[in-house]
């Protein structure tokens, strides 16, 4: 206290007394390509939400009509299956998120369905649903090459 008093500020703790005693390997990791992985699950699930908001709200937003998709369906049908498809995209993207194994399995499954949805919905959006295959295959890479590198961490 008397040091404080004369001006004399105590010395900031070196870098050896500021860690907690863990490697944060685990951290970084996990930090890394889950969070990655997640959060790019989580971007095509808002996708695949918007796109059936779309087709429910107004289905004339399409420039061809239902009858001309792979799979003939009435948009509604295809605004509720993007709907679920982008809610359960969202779960599991977060399962990536926090680092969950049965999270891996399902991301490249729910990837897997989302990239064929994409594919029979080509004709409505053909621009978006590329994107949105695209970042399925980068998705399936990601999860099926680095997924495990949390839980190898840890």
């Amino acid at each position: 206290m008397a040091d404080v008093q004369r001006g004399e500020a105590e010395a900031p703790p070196r870098p050896a007394q500021a860690r907690s005693g863990y490697p944060t390997h685990a951290e970084d990791d996990f930090s890394g390509w889950a969070w990655f992985t997640g959060g790019l699950m989580g971007l095509v699930g808002i996708f695949q939400v918007i796109f059936g908001i779309t087709a429910l709200a107004h289905a004339a937003t399409y420039s061809v009509p239902s009858s001309d998709l792979v799979v003939e369906t009435g948009y509604s049908t295809w605004g509720w299956v993007h709907l679920l498809l982008g809610i359960l995209l969202l779960g599991v993207g977060g399962g990536l998120v926090f680092g969950q194994a049965w999270a891996r399995v399902a991301g490249i499954g729910v990837a897997v369905l989302s990239a064929l949805v994409n594919f029979t919905f080509l004709p409505a959006a053909p621009a978006a649903t590329t994107l949105i295959i695209g970042i399925d295959a980068l998705l399936i890479w990601a999860i099926a090459v680095h997924g495990g590198e949390a839980r190898r961490a840890g």
